[in-house]
């Protein structure tokens, strides 16, 4: 067999695969919901701080560089999505401002995300501030029907983490998607997008607004001359197969109300972890650089732990006082996942793009070519004792900080 037909033959078998996973999938009946946190930065920081409740209140990246969160407060204002600081703080210099800390924000998401996992078995965590959970079978066990289950667990978030959410719930993740989108305008936070409903929905909703469609295919949709999501599931599967692959095939289905995609409890790990914080300062001081490096180090390998993973490259990056960005990076021999092992090599790449003659605003590390831990290759120089105990060390440190909080240890840190 040639290779050409080698490769047809496999693509036919991996569609025929997937268009049998889809319609066995398809049988099964769901309630799915998608948990939305409101302005989650924003509201973390008010949570934080209740004074800041009910006030214009608008979030910065790391750097102060733009707006990543605002309030309903500050919307109405008219700040806008991204606009930049300097833009904002001149146009609406009655907006309260605050730099984001992200750290902050990751341990109340994992808050939020308890309370899911409390109150369902099946909770898919799709990003800080977002999760899918499954509520089939659990109006018998609440004894409430799938609306006063949404209504009863955004109460229960509210009461216990004091972070307000949006809910929307159907019978696949797309269209909960889309009914978590219409919730932020409902009056209860709310939105059911039942059978019945599905069709009509669709019909007043823009392809634009599918999950999963993004501007390039919506510019290739339209050529086609389709403007809503109803328009849309009327072209086939075969259609969709031609035009836009199985992934087309799969969010037909989903928005059809057949289920593809179930909520699974798996936490794929990331391809990359990064953190960076602005200093609250201009400073050119070498070694209150190294501690924020440092921390940020501590952070990323805290995480990186919590998937069970370690990392093969390591890149440190520098942010002047003007927004200049200096980064070097450094591949790695062997995996690494503690603290004081990668300290090591970051410091060594942060003194290669340091210049003292420079102020800088912010500082921050990076750490890629993520894998699973004890997948991979075995080195012949490796001290397997050294490792163990560097292994133990580290999990010593991840005990002490889920019982006494984060940063509690600190590792590397100069008294300068």
């Amino acid at each position: 067999m040639c290779k050409k037909t080698s490769r047809d033959f496999f693509a036919i078998i991996c569609t025929f695969v997937t268009k049998r996973y889809i319609i066995f999938n398809m049988t099964k009946q769901k309630y799915i919901a998608l948990v939305d946190c409101d302005s989650f930065f924003v509201s973390c920081e008010q949570k934080r701080d209740t004074t800041l409740k009910g006030k214009p209140v608008c979030v910065l990246s790391n750097n102060d560089g733009c707006v990543i969160s605002r309030s309903k407060e500050a919307k109405k204002m008219g700040v806008r999505m991204g606009e930049p600081y300097f833009m904002a703080k001149k146009e609406h210099p009655k907006a309260i401002y605050i730099t984001a800390d992200h750290e902050y924000y990751s341990i109340v998401s994992t808050q939020v995300m308890s309370i899911l996992k409390d109150f369902s078995p099946y909770v898919q965590v799709y990003s800080v501030d977002e999760a899918f959970v499954d509520l089939t079978g659990l109006t018998k066990l609440y004894k409430k029907n799938y609306r006063e289950l949404a209504i009863y667990l955004r109460e229960k978030i509210l009461q216990d983490a004091d972070i307000p959410v949006s809910i929307g719930v159907s019978s696949t993740k797309t269209l909960s998607k889309l009914a978590s989108d219409k919730s932020k305008k409902s009056s209860s936070g709310v939105y059911l997008i039942g059978k019945q409903k599905i069709h009509k929905e669709l019909e007043k909703t823009k392809i634009e607004e599918v999950w999963g469609i993004g501007r390039r295919l919506t510019n290739s949709l339209k050529r086609y001359g389709i403007l809503t999501a109803e328009e849309l599931i009327k072209k086939t599967d075969k259609w969709f197969e031609s035009t836009i692959g199985i992934h087309g095939i799969e969010m037909r289905h989903e928005l059809l109300g057949e289920m593809v995609s179930e909520v699974t409890n798996a936490e794929k790990p990331p391809k990359s972890i990064q953190n960076t914080r602005a200093f609250g300062i201009f400073t050119s001081d070498f070694n209150f650089i190294k501690n924020e490096l440092n921390r940020h180090i501590h952070t990323s390998c805290r995480k990186l732990r919590s998937y069970n993973t370690k990392c093969s490259a390591i890149g440190v990056m520098l942010r002047t006082k003007d927004f200049r960005v200096f980064y070097t990076k450094k591949e790695l021999l062997a995996p690494v996942d503690f603290e004081l092992e990668i300290s090591n090599i970051a410091i060594k790449l942060l003194e290669e793009i340091f210049d003292p003659n420079i102020l800088y605003r912010s500082t921050g590390v990076f750490l890629e070519k993520i894998g699973e831990a004890g997948s991979e290759q075995l080195s012949l120089y490796l001290d397997a004792e050294e490792t163990e105990k560097k292994a133990k060390l580290a999990k010593c440190f991840d005990k002490l900080e889920s019982k006494f909080g984060k940063n509690i240890i600190k590792t590397g840190f100069t008294n300068k």
